[in-house]
């Protein structure tokens, strides 16, 4: 968890009042369960009262969500879980196999409810398992952190970028007239904390510019409508919760404390703003090359990495490059095919060419997670049969057969002393740095959440609605706008319903996450992809099957596949219509136009380096096909 060197003040403060409200959570939690126990769930009015005592809970649980979030992540699932079943696709899928978690709490309690057909007992069990899991969390030694005031910066962050990617958009609150109220509450609840904290922790108290921010932004909130689909989520974020989130990373670098918590795994304590580009890092994009920090010979390795991404000697055939299908023109992918063409030259690829752009700020890479690193992904395209058709051991014999080359790797070889000699890690690392660097451009809505640019009116309107009516924001996350939320180690995989024409008459066949991870859950899962220069990097789904973003949208405002009658017995996107005007959609669309980002691309190299085996002198830069 997190550390510093030696506790401050008097935690006696801060300790109590986190005791009180556990006590107070608890206490509701037991009061839950003998209603839902006493009561008929064939008769309106116990119903009703089972309703009003989870709301009650959730009012308690709000009070310690603060805490509860990043001391016990896993526990949450079962104290609060939004998911009735989540297969595990964390950072630390790369060093174990993902496995199942059961969720239970009061979120899936309420929606329970709300089910034609609705048993006692299932009911029960889930407000057993909560209470369960939350005495776990009490008595659990991760509650004696406590008196030490590192923990309380690193809640505090993730508690602020829950306010902006999670709490206002529904994500965990099923009833939509609950979710301002609930902020408005928890935000208040947090006010205490801070209060009892400065208290016990003098010498590292919230600064009054801090303090100020916060009161400016309960204010705020308590002045906004109850109606979610009112609320003013673009001033919310850009005006108060980013300039609370810098406060706080200035604290946690001031007072030069330490994680030691997963949750901290990515998140990087020099950012400024929830909207720069290394708030969190998903990919090491350097591979081998990670220790290089000399600018020189960085450039070095991008410019290499340049040439063998137009390299087509990189395929079997010596006619196909990286670029044949992720086109550097056309934002890395490839919008002249909904897939792509195989190795055959005839026949086409079953998935959609996605962009290269932002893929670092992913956990799992493809749309089905498949591979853990850039690396391992570039390597897979190049070996593939029916992509590039070459092997590891070909690849380098070639590359280092042409004396540009093999000078430059072997002068690079001295920057990875854990390896004796070149090897095909030095060719895959200098490919993924090349094309990561086109991840780091902003876009209008970074700017404008940065305040150094203003957005129109319609813009900030669309992201509104983005953000609540539409539910695109309990998929697509705030900043990337990808499936990786708060506090950003794992990815959403979604599943859609998405068919296999746009008549619907069927489902598409490919299976997705159930490939790598067979699993009911996980057939036909996909991994939500960001929506950053979606203009621009048509077409859309994982087999192209949309060709513009307004066929997205009406996809989605339809309730995906199984809302246009395809049976899609596990499909996560709810199947009853957004009820968004044409109108509404537009404005959405206009607020992912904001999303394009300012790309400075490049002309191709000018020719290739020249090899000792002539025959392969007349490749062509960028392949043939």
């Amino acid at each position: 968890m997190a550390t510093s060197s030696q506790p401050i003040g008097n935690p006696d403060a801060y300790t109590a009042l986190y005791q009180s409200k556990i006590r107070q959570f608890t206490v509701q939690q037991q009061v839950l369960l003998h209603t839902m126990e006493a009561g008929d769930l064939s008769a309106p009015a116990d119903m009703e009262k089972i309703s009003l005592q989870i709301g009650l809970a959730r009012d308690k649980m709000k009070g310690i969500d603060f805490w509860l979030r990043y001391l016990d992540p896993i526990g949450y699932k079962k104290i609060n879980g939004p998911l009735p079943v989540e297969w595990e696709t964390e950072v630390f899928e790369k060093f174990e196999k993902p496995y199942k978690r059961i969720g239970a709490g009061l979120t899936l309690a309420a929606l329970y409810l709300e089910e034609p057909v609705c048993e006692k007992d299932s009911l029960l069990q889930l407000i057993q398992a909560s209470i369960a899991a939350t005495e776990g969390y009490h008595a659990d030694s991760t509650t004696k952190v406590l008196p030490d005031f590192g923990h309380f910066y690193f809640c505090n962050r993730l508690f602020l970028l829950n306010l902006a990617a999670i709490y206002t958009t529904g994500f965990e609150c099923p009833d939509s007239e609950r979710i301002i109220p609930e902020l408005r509450f928890m935000m208040d609840q947090v006010q205490e904390i801070y209060r009892a904290y400065d208290i016990s922790f003098p010498e590292r108290k919230l600064s009054p510019d801090y303090w100020n921010k916060y009161q400016e932004a309960l204010h705020f909130v308590q002045t906004q409508p109850d109606e979610a689909a009112k609320f003013d989520h673009f001033n919310f974020i850009r005006l108060y919760v980013n300039p609370l989130f810098k406060l706080n990373q200035e604290s946690i670098r001031r007072y030069e404390i330490f994680s030691g918590s997963f949750v901290d795994y990515s998140l990087n304590n020099e950012a400024k703003s929830i909207f720069d580009k290394d708030l969190y890092f998903g990919q090491n994009d350097k591979g081998l090359f990670l220790r290089v920090k000399d600018p020189k010979t960085l450039a070095e390795i991008e410019a290499v990495g340049k040439l063998l991404f137009y390299d087509p000697i990189l395929s079997g055939n010596n006619k196909r490059a990286c670029v044949s299908c992720h086109k550097s023109g056309e934002y890395f992918t490839d919008t002249s095919r909904t897939t792509s063409l195989q190795f055959d030259q005839m026949n086409s690829l079953a998935r959609n060419t996605p962009s290269l752009i932002n893929v670092n700020y992913n956990h799992l890479i493809m749309l089905d997670g498949k591979h853990f690193t850039l690396q391992h992904q570039t390597k897979d395209v190049i070996t593939n049969p029916i992509e590039m058709g070459s092997s590891e051991t070909e690849i380098l014999v070639k590359v280092m057969n042409c004396k540009d080359y093999n000078k430059v790797f072997n002068k690079l070889l001295k920057y990875t002393p854990q390896e004796k000699e070149v090897t095909i890690d030095h060719v895959l690392s200098a490919i993924t740095f090349y094309y990561s660097k086109f991840s780091n451009a902003k876009a209008p809505f970074d700017e404008a959440m940065n305040t150094t640019k203003t957005l129109d009116p319609i813009t900030k309107e669309g992201f509104n609605i983005f953000m609540s009516k539409a539910q695109c924001a309990t998929c697509h996350f705030v900043p990337q706008f990808n499936g990786v939320k708060p506090p950003y180690v794992g990815s959403e995989f979604e599943v859609l319903g998405v068919p296999a024409d746009t008549g619907f008459k069927k489902l598409s066949d490919d299976k997705g996450r159930y490939h790598i991870n067979p699993a009911f859950e996980t057939i036909r899962a996909f991994r939500t992809g960001s929506i950053r220069n979606a203009q621009y990097t048509k077409p859309y789904m994982h087999n192209g099957v949309f060709a513009s973003l307004d066929e997205v949208m009406n996809f989605y405002n339809n309730g995906g596949g199984a809302g246009r009658g395809l049976t899609v017995e596990n499909q996560t996107l709810s199947s009853d219509s957004l009820g968004l005007t044409k109108a509404e959609i537009k404005k959405v669309i206009q607020f992912m136009q904001s999303l394009n980002e300012d790309i400075q691309f490049e002309a191709p190299p000018e020719k290739l380096p020249v090899s000792k085996n002539k025959a392969l002198n007349n490749r062509k830069v960028g392949g043939e096909y």
